[in-house]
């Protein structure tokens, strides 16, 4: 059995800082699952035009997008769309393959697993179109969180000491904060428009929304959903214990809190760790979109002062 059969691949695409380590500790738990926790795929497929320095220099707001998008129709792009029939089925034997192996020596320490089912945290969500494409197949959960929760906890992890500074991140100073803001903010609406667009011409039989504050409400009904989608057998009581031993406050004061990984389980808490200016920049971003999501509330966006 492949990881390319279907009902083997699913897939947790979103942002970045949207709950997506907890939903996948929770599913681990689970009987058959075997989690791949940020392969970033995405990365290597989506990468980033213009740099994040562009948001700080640039003479006009840029607009966020990838490489591809720039490159995808000239032909000695490695994977241009003139090529699309001849690297498409390469990449996806690559990408399963490894999958395969990580399935197999995850199986084998956990004593045996029949019919695993691969889960696949996937960060670089801004490539999930293209990803799709190469796993037909496979099921997508979009998983959505208030893009401001988002920008404000990537913010916590540009800070010294901060669990993100051992993967690329660095101490940011107070007078890149606007900068940074703008960029993530940038970064929360491309990704999201990918998936949105992705999940919608995805099969209604294998696709599934999961909001962050909806799943921190009541987890067992997330996990409901998901078994339902991936056709586990787990019970109620299952789910349950699961999600108890999963919870916020279970985990030591030590490894949550600010500058952690896991960090708050607070909805909002961007009005309160962010000025007046930063909440304008973000939401001249975002305003639109998190309006179309029902996130925006009135008073979420301070007045402009008169001229």
């Amino acid at each position: 059995m492949r990881v390319t059969d279907p009902g083997r691949l699913a897939w947790i695409f979103g942002s970045s800082r949207s709950g997506s380590t907890w939903l996948l500790r929770m599913l681990a738990a689970l009987h058959r699952i075997v989690p791949i926790d940020d392969p970033h795929i995405g990365h290597h497929l989506g990468v980033w035009r213009p740099i994040p320095l562009a948001w700080a220099t640039a003479k006009e707001p840029p607009k966020l997008g990838t490489l591809a998008d720039y490159k995808r129709e000239k032909r000695d792009y490695l994977f241009s769309d003139s090529y699309r029939d001849t690297w498409v089925p390469q990449l996806r034997e690559l990408i399963a393959t490894r999958f395969e192996a990580q399935t197999r020596d995850y199986a084998e320490e956990a004593g045996g697993i029949e019919e695993p089912i691969v889960v696949v945290k996937e960060p670089g969500s801004h490539a999930a179109d293209t990803i799709m494409d190469l796993f037909p197949e496979s099921s997508l959960i979009f998983l959505l969180r208030d893009g401001r929760d988002v920008v404000d906890s990537w913010l916590d992890a540009y800070r010294d000491g901060s669990w993100a500074t051992d993967e690329g991140a660095y101490p940011l100073d107070d007078g890149g904060r606007p900068a940074l803001i703008r960029w993530q903010s940038s970064v929360w609406l491309h990704r999201t428009e990918v998936v949105q667009e992705t999940y919608a011409r995805t099969d209604p039989d294998r696709r599934l929304l999961i909001r962050y504050e909806e799943m921190l409400e009541r987890p067992v009904r997330a996990l409901e959903r998901i078994r339902g989608l991936l056709g586990i057998e787990a019970g109620r009581e299952e789910l349950e214990r699961i999600a108890r031993a999963n919870d916020f406050s279970r985990v030591p004061e030590a490894r949550r809190g600010a500058g952690r990984e896991i960090r708050h389980a607070q909805p909002g808490g961007w009005a309160d760790r962010m000025s007046r200016e930063e909440i304008l920049a973000m939401h001249e971003i975002l305003a639109e979109k998190l309006d179309e999501l029902g996130y925006l509330r009135p008073g979420d966006v301070p007045v402009r002062p008169a001229a």
